[in-house]
């Protein structure tokens, strides 16, 4: 008879994820993972399979964490212009308000580390942030259409733009957590709408 697992593997992804995300893909050995998640060696290989797997794994966890939340509202029938700045101005409450901030995006962390040489982190990261473009493409066809954004505005342009802005501020934050500085960039970015 196999032996039942010990352990809600939600909850060791998501500590796996936490420490992907602080330490980076290359900077975190098996021993780091199996310490954040309290499994041995055993467990680890035969309900993730290798470090590589469990990365891999743990992306789209965070997609499915972290960016489905962010996207959900944006895509939401009726999001417009006033969506897209309650957005960003959730995005500053967070950053300024969390030690996690500091970690950065992990999806903006693993593209830095690992997409000029990994094509499948590449096709994953390009995924997600192709996700977050379409869905304030969504948002900005909405603000036109309800007379809150020019007609003659480039929303895919616009789009690429915020999703830029979405992950520049994350980097920022690795560096600087003020909040009126962040507000500051914020406010000067969507004045273009």
């Amino acid at each position: 008879m196999a032996r039942q697992k010990e352990f809600d593997r939600q909850v060791v992804l998501e500590k796996a994820m936490e420490t992907f995300w602080q330490q980076g893909y290359e900077g975190t050995s098996v021993q780091d993972l199996l310490k954040a998640m309290g499994l041995n060696r055993g467990s680890l290989y035969d309900t993730f399979g290798d470090k590589r797997s469990l990365f891999l794994e743990a992306i789209a966890h965070y997609e499915n964490k972290v960016v489905q939340k962010a996207i959900a509202k944006l895509e939401a029938p009726n999001a417009g212009k006033a969506v897209i700045i309650a957005h960003f101005q959730g995005l500053v409450e967070r950053l300024a308000g969390s030690d996690r901030a500091q970690w950065g995006c992990f999806m903006t962390n693993v593209a830095v580390e690992l997409c000029n040489h990994d094509s499948e982190a590449a096709k994953r990261i390009k995924e997600s942030m192709q996700r977050f473009e379409q869905a304030f493409i969504h948002a900005l066809t909405n603000a036109q259409g309800q007379g809150d954004l020019s007609p003659e505005a480039d929303v895919e342009a616009l789009a690429c733009f915020l999703t830029c802005l979405m992950q520049g501020l994350r980097v920022v934050t690795k560096l600087e957590r003020d909040r009126t500085t962040l507000e500051k960039i914020v406010n000067t970015a969507l004045a273009v709408l």
